[in-house]
């Protein structure tokens, strides 16, 4: 019995790519939305006024690398 599932070939899916798009465009976004939030929500291109959302991401940004000091 197990020598019958091991010798059967299991072939994958093809994952076709013209559905996948809107998703990874989606998670690309995102993506760009959050490195804006960790790497330039500060100073003159801040958009949202005060100091919150520096405060918030400030652990992320040291640890990806962005200067804020």
């Amino acid at each position: 019995m197990i020598d019958a599932v091991l010798d059967s070939t299991v072939m994958p899916l093809p994952l076709p790519v013209r559905e996948l798009m809107p998703w990874m465009i989606f998670g690309g976004l995102l993506m760009l939305l959050a490195i804006y939030f960790v790497g330039a929500e500060e100073g003159a291109t801040s958009l949202i006024p005060g100091m919150y959302v520096h405060e918030f991401v400030h652990d992320g940004r040291h640890l990806l690398g962005f200067p804020c000091h």
